[in-house]
């Protein structure tokens, strides 16, 4: 077991956020799971907006305690110059500024990364857009939903005439992600050649047409817009879900021919299938999926979910059970792994996995949830600022 005490790869890296919602502050959460100490300047007068979605965490809001554990609350006005000039001391100590404000609100406050080049050259500057800038589209705002749709997500999501967004909030964080990924990079590199600083700038725009490369890239070498499938892919067959005896669903898939051999002549039993030459290649599989679909779901429907789970093991076919958000919660793999921790919040402790990466000889430290301000006055003692000072900035 790790001692959890242990330093973690990014110790001694500070952090300074303005943030907002889902995409900057999973970025630092990730940035603080990895060791970095991260103080979140937020207006007094609300703080971050994601604090207030909803109220289910024991009055708290899911969004925030999922994306927030670790770091330091500060209270700042930032359109006060008290405030504006403690934000200039904190930056004058972090190595990096993570900021995902409404478009042109950091040139109007004087902290674009042109102007941090300047005030601050030694400082990473990042900052989190809807679209980047130089488009058309550039002063929008840009949340979630409104990204996937302009990117196309929704359209291969869902059902022919029924588009659908993902759940998850796939564009906020997976902006969040390509950004901490940057930051590492940055911050690698200012150790290697000695030169700490830079800028990177990305936008929920640009994350979400990369993770459309594949059906941007077939359509434009087709011709031809694939349609949403539900729980299916649109380029490999067979792929899907199936009712199994017991009322369970369950998910089963091929991704080569080898794979569709095993499943039709020892999962199905059917060597007929296997011979068929309207399922010899995955594209011929992909042109006949209803008629596939048919034939394994009549099979599952044969069987309740254990049998059908146990022998696409033993053949070597990838299968998983359809499971809502309640069923992962008790699910028997997070338990035996030991990847749920307790956090504190200032309603009491609550439940929350540990991060994806696995590190040897680290514990991610898994902090606390903050309020509001919570650590203003130790940040700003930190930076010599005196009760008038501070009383003038937040």
């Amino acid at each position: 077991m790790a001692d959890p005490t242990d330093r973690g790869p990014l110790s001694g890296v500070t952090v300074v956020a303005l943030e907002q919602a889902v995409s900057a502050p999973l970025c630092t959460r990730v940035l603080c799971d990895l060791g970095a100490r991260v103080i979140k300047v937020e207006n007094p007068d609300g703080g971050d907006s994601a604090r207030h979605i909803d109220d289910v965490v024991n009055g708290l809001a899911a969004h925030f305690v999922w994306t927030n554990r670790g770091k330091e609350s500060v209270a700042l006005d930032l359109k006060s110059e008290a405030g504006m000039a403690i934000l200039h001391r904190l930056l004058d100590r972090a190595d990096v500024l993570v900021s995902n404000l409404t478009p042109g609100t950091t040139a109007r406050l004087g902290i674009a990364p042109d102007d941090l080049a300047t005030s601050h050259p030694g400082l990473i500057a990042v900052e989190i857009d809807g679209y980047g800038p130089g488009g058309p589209l550039s002063h929008k705002r840009a949340y979630d939903l409104l990204v996937q749709a302009e990117s196309g997500v929704c359209a291969i999501t869902g059902h022919p005439g029924a588009p659908a967004k993902p759940g998850p909030p796939i564009a906020d964080a997976s902006t969040g992600l390509y950004t901490a990924l940057s930051v590492v990079a940055l911050l690698y590199a200012g150790e290697r050649r000695g030169e700490r600083g830079g800028a990177v700038a990305v936008s929920l725009f640009d994350t979400m047409t990369e993770l459309m490369g594949y059906p941007l890239t077939h359509t434009r070498h087709s011709g031809e817009e694939q349609q949403p499938i539900g729980m299916s892919s649109p380029a490999v067959a067979p792929y899907g879900a199936y009712r199994t005896a017991d009322g369970q669903t369950v998910v089963l898939g091929t991704i080569n021919d080898r794979e569709w051999q095993r499943l039709a002549r020892e999962l199905l039993e059917r060597p007929d299938l296997a011979a068929d030459e309207r399922f010899r290649t995955n594209p011929d599989r992909v042109r006949h999926r209803g008629l596939l679909d048919a034939e394994i779901g009549a099979w599952c429907a044969r069987h309740d979910l254990a049998h059908v789970q146990r022998r696409a093991d033993e053949t070597g076919i990838g299968n998983s059970r359809y499971n809502t958000p309640a069923d992962v919660l008790a699910h028997p793999h997070l338990a035996a792994r030991d990847r749920w921790r307790t956090i504190d919040t200032r309603a009491g402790p609550v439940p929350a996995l540990l991060p994806p990466p696995v590190i040897a000889g680290y514990e991610p430290p898994m902090g606390a949830v903050p309020a509001l301000g919570e650590h203003t006055r130790q940040v700003l003692a930190e930076l010599g600022v005196t009760e008038a000072e501070s009383r003038g900035a937040t």
